[in-house]
């Protein structure tokens, strides 16, 4: 019997340790933020993120020809065919602004991260 206490003492500790390996994994994840082109334009134009983090940002072109994000403030240059996704990495950043444009439509494609 003392040894099927102990072993249920350990498969209960060793849960508590997955458990709180796995919650601390969660709140390590990079913050997250997601961008569309569409028309010509980035939707939101406006994408909040947190100051310190790193932020991994998805860039959905919807539209039927290739756009490339670029952000001389970001450090960043990433061209995305239509209709493809792609995962920018950025940060961590200093509270500020930081714009980027869509180089082959610079007129209508801006936007900015603003890092609060």
């Amino acid at each position: 019997m003392k040894l099927l206490s102990s072993s249920v003492g350990a498969a209960r500790a060793a849960f508590l340790v997955l458990a709180l390996s796995a919650s601390t994994l969660a709140m390590a994840a990079d913050p997250e933020a997601l961008l569309v082109i569409k028309n010509h334009r980035f939707e939101p134009a406006e994408i909040k993120v947190p100051a310190g983090k790193r932020v991994k940002l998805t860039v959905h072109n919807q539209d039927s020809t290739a756009e490339e994000f670029e952000s001389h403030k970001l450090n960043r240059e990433k061209v995305i065919a239509p209709g493809a996704k792609v995962v920018i990495f950025i940060g961590p950043l200093k509270p500020g602004q930081y714009e980027f444009v869509g180089e082959y439509n610079e007129a209508t494609a801006k936007g900015v991260v603003v890092a609060e």
